[in-house]
């Protein structure tokens, strides 16, 4: 770019939406998780230090799942050590009472707990239907606030599921309404499959407000088998969500469901935001050098496009 090329993309405000969003990145742990090779510790921290340092204020660290399910975060209690320095939120995911323990011994102060809105994906994940899961989150929560620990609940298969299908918006509310009334602080929706389109979102959006589930408690997850997510994403800061998940370089699938693939790219949704002139706090240079980095220890090219682009990767 010479001296007098004014910087891309150029910066076109809609007063529509939001005027700062956060970005809540899962590269860490839902990213991760999704690898065939385990990472090495040290490597994870590093990635963790350099998305801080890039502006990202709330980073997904790890999961205190049994290491027989996700062997690739089993390493939770030697990470979480490493990241005392962190200046950001490290929450982390617990499938049930025993990985909070384990969490709460090391000083988290944010948890996660992983909920689906179908019975097919409850069993492929918990091995139970979807009320005895919610029975199994409620001690959980429960236990959380009451250590003074904020709490997100995930809600997984919202727009489409590979065994069961179209879901429900009726029945995606039901569950996310239980899933907030256990004690969640804040609800992340997730197209764990990446079938969703902007109607459809708006759907489910006007639906759950009409629940009175509020945009303020409310997240987004958006994974891109379509190309739609960040269209997706669109709609659903049009209806007034501010929160959005993504994953740095556009790692990250579902080990439970074969058809998922990346999550949006966290280059991908800045540089969007960024043309909007919606605040972030992120710099997409620095994101995008610590994608590049991750994908060389990966040893593949990032997925994202924006990553490709601005780092001159082949596809």
């Amino acid at each position: 770019m010479s001296d007098t090329a004014r910087p891309l993309p150029m910066t076109v405000p809609d007063p529509s939406l939001p005027a700062r969003v956060r970005i809540h990145e899962v590269g860490p742990r839902d990213g991760l998780q999704n690898e065939k090779t385990v990472v090495p510790t040290e490597v994870k921290a590093e990635f963790v230090h350099r998305l801080a340092d890039a502006g990202l204020d709330t980073v997904e660290a790890t999961s205190f799942v049994h290491p027989k399910w996700v062997p690739q975060l089993a390493d939770a209690e030697q990470l979480m050590p490493l990241l005392a320095d962190v200046p950001a939120r490290l929450p982390v995911l617990v499938p049930n009472r025993r990985g909070l323990d384990r969490a709460l011994a090391l000083g988290v102060r944010e948890i996660a707990v992983f909920g689906s809105a179908t019975e097919a994906f409850a069993r492929a994940n918990l091995n139970r239907t979807v009320d005895e899961s919610l029975e199994m989150f409620a001690p959980v929560v429960a236990a959380a606030r009451e250590a003074g620990v904020r709490v997100r609940g995930y809600l997984s298969m919202c727009f489409g599921d590979p065994w069961e299908g179209a879901v429900p918006v009726a029945q995606v509310v039901r569950v996310a309404r239980r899933l907030l009334d256990l004690g969640c602080d804040e609800l992340s929706l997730g197209d764990t499959i990446g079938v969703a389109t902007p109607g459809h979102v708006t759907a489910l959006l006007t639906e759950l407000g009409e629940a009175d589930v509020p945009a303020a408690r409310l997240a987004v997850h958006f994974h891109d088998t379509y190309g739609q997510a960040l269209a997706n994403t669109l709609a659903a800061l049009r209806y007034g969500v501010t929160t959005v998940d993504a994953s740095a370089g556009g790692l990250g699938g579902c080990p439970y469901a074969r058809s998922a693939t990346g999550n949006l790219a966290t280059e991908d949704l800045v540089w969007m935001l960024d043309g909007l002139g919606i605040h972030t706090g992120v710099d997409l240079g620095r994101l995008t050098a610590t994608s590049v980095w991750m994908a060389s220890r990966l040893g593949r090219p990032s997925p994202s496009r924006t990553v490709r682009a601005l780092s001159h990767q082949e596809p």
